[in-house]
């Protein structure tokens, strides 16, 4: 079970890719918030329940009834939130498996009665793989996604890619504003990557704060070839990513969704441990104020602090500039 949000469900699908490639036998069930189920919905081998979290606890009634004469063998509770874990109990199993006690917040523990292995600074991906590991299926070879995109979704990035040459991708909106870089910042970003030879797309969804951060960016005369904020379904913003020669974002889903199609990612971090949270394969290639931050408001590096430590203010993001940023950029283009 992992509800949301739409970077976690990708870093979910790795370790369901994981046991299917090791154990096709295994019959998986997952349960998914209706958003996520989106760019999820037709994963091989993998039966899917929504649950739409404005039905609150009707919904999860709904669940339980459905599923009240099925028995799992083991259900993973991947996510401590107390709705998922009030959720989780809608659910029959033998083995409820969920975090170790260092991440058991908000009374996770009394919905579980196995956990996971206990981890050094993970990954929010290698924390899910724990999970696996906890059931005995061997290591991947090689890290795989497998996200479930159409010939009609890919068509979407191929035929920008056809039109428009090499692009690079800017999703600029983060769930909260406080994530957000400057729109002046990516409007000058957006010029330096004119000048090196690509076109400049902006991408998001379809929530006011992606509207409002992509008009400022425009306002603040960033060379834009399109804009396609609010304009592509969660699968078609995958396609559009798998071509892109790069992707610039801070802590947000689309980082993610270009991780699992294989698109260099540059991450914008000021709140959140990019250890912790980064694009997987890029950690090395994230620009980050994080550790500053937080040495700044609690006295100690973030090594002395409990994992997962968020560092607070309207503001941190306006500490990364675009010389930072230029920086990382051409080293990654140039790779």
């Amino acid at each position: 079970m992992r509800l949301s949000a739409i970077g976690d469900v990708c870093h979910a699908a790795a370790m369901v890719h994981r046991i299917r490639t090791h154990r096709p036998d295994i019959r998986i069930t997952w349960i998914i918030g209706k958003i996520e189920y989106q760019l999820m919905k037709g994963l091989d081998g993998v039966d899917f329940v929504v649950y739409d979290k404005k039905t609150g606890h009707q919904g999860m009634k709904a669940i339980k009834a459905q599923y009240k004469n099925m028995h799992f063998d083991v259900l993973c509770v991947m996510q401590i939130a107390l709705r998922a874990n009030f959720l989780s109990r809608a659910i029959r199993a033998r083995v409820r498996l969920g975090f170790d006690k260092a991440r058991s917040k908000e009374g996770h523990s009394l919905f579980i009665n196995k956990r996971i292995a206990p981890q050094h600074h993970p990954h929010v991906l290698e924390g899910f793989m724990a999970f696996a590991d906890a059931m005995g299926i061997p290591p991947a070879e090689q890290l795989q996604w497998a996200l479930p995109l159409s010939s009609d979704d890919l068509k979407v990035g191929e035929g920008l890619a056809d039109t428009l040459g090499s692009y690079a991708v800017i999703c600029p909106a983060a769930s909260k504003a406080e994530r957000n870089w400057t729109a002046e910042g990516y409007a000058s970003i957006s010029k330096w990557l004119v000048n090196q030879g690509l076109k400049v797309l902006l991408c998001g969804g379809p929530a006011p704060l992606d509207r409002q951060i992509g008009d400022a960016i425009l306002a603040a005369g960033g060379h834009v070839e399109q804009d396609l904020i609010g304009k592509t379904t969660l699968k078609e913003l995958a396609g559009v990513l798998a071509k892109a020669k790069v992707v610039i974002a801070p802590d947000t889903g689309p980082a993610h969704m270009a991780t699992t199609v294989g698109t260099p990612v540059v991450g914008l971090y000021a709140h959140s441990n990019p250890v912790r949270t980064g694009p997987y394969l890029n950690r090395d290639d994230v620009v980050s104020v994080y550790a500053t931050c937080v040495e700044e408001q609690f006295g100690k590096p973030w090594q002395d602090l409990p994992w997962g430590t968020r560092a607070k203010g309207s503001t941190l993001m306006e500490k990364i500039t675009p010389e930072q940023v230029t920086q990382v950029l051409s080293r990654v283009l140039n790779q």
